[in-house]
């Protein structure tokens, strides 16, 4: 977005048309990376908008906070879903695992395949909810990689349905200021002893999320939410 004119087509071009956008109206423009511009619109064809970029600025919808959210394969399409209001809340990454009471195991194959919907899936909740910033959806191979990913966050967090002592809001309190945070979440079986307690030797604070038993797809969001309300987002 370097220019003073912007030629938009495809689907950028074609969401235009949706919002029906005349010459002389103005629009802001999302580079998808914190960039955003305040455009007037010059010509709007059907396959091609053009835009005069009157101002640039970083964009104001992207939280102080980087959150990476790591969850465990759920089944069926909840991940989906979870993609979506993520994106959404505010999420800057989402970061799916194995861990050993995962019923999905997508193969490498199918993976690819819904790698590419996943991100799309992102994209599209993104424009829809003004973010400056795609999140980007990724893989990893284990729940020990994810750990050790995650770790390395100002704010890193493991959510545990057994855990009774020690909340969310006093992880939160001890971390004090952080502008980093991985929030991880368990599959519909839920997490093993010996995984929780790797989390906790790899630096996680384990937590409860409340005296509710949260549904996989629950449980991320909740979290996430949670933490804007404590990072002054809401």
């Amino acid at each position: 977005m370097a220019a003073d004119t912007l030629l938009l087509s495809g689907d950028a071009a074609a969401h235009a048309r949706v919002l029906r956008l005349k010459a002389g109206e103005e629009v802001v423009v999302c580079d998808g990376e914190g960039e955003e511009c305040l455009c007037r619109v010059e010509s709007a064809e059907k396959e091609m908008l053009s835009l005069t970029v009157l101002a640039r600025r970083k964009s104001e919808s992207e939280p102080r906070v980087f959150v990476r959210l790591y969850l465990a394969f759920p089944k069926s399409d909840k991940l989906e879903h979870v993609i979506q209001k993520a994106t959404e809340i505010g999420a800057c990454e989402i970061v799916a695992f194995a861990s050993a009471r995962c019923v999905s195991r997508p193969d490498e194959k199918s993976l690819r395949n819904k790698l590419v919907r996943w991100q799309k899936i992102a994209e599209s909740a993104a424009e829809q909810s003004g973010r400056g910033v795609i999140p980007t959806v990724r893989v990893l191979p284990s729940f020990s990689a994810a750990i050790a990913e995650a770790a390395e966050a100002e704010l890193p967090v493991l959510f545990y349905e057994n855990e009774d002592g020690f909340s969310f809001s006093d992880a939160v309190r001890e971390a004090n200021e952080f502008s980093t945070a991985s929030l991880l979440t368990g599959p519909e079986g839920g997490l093993t002893e010996e995984e929780v307690e790797a989390a906790r030797k790899a630096g996680l604070s384990v937590c409860t999320l409340g005296k509710r038993i949260l549904r996989c797809e629950t449980a991320p969001l909740c979290a996430l939410s949670a933490l804007m309300f404590a990072a002054g987002e809401f």
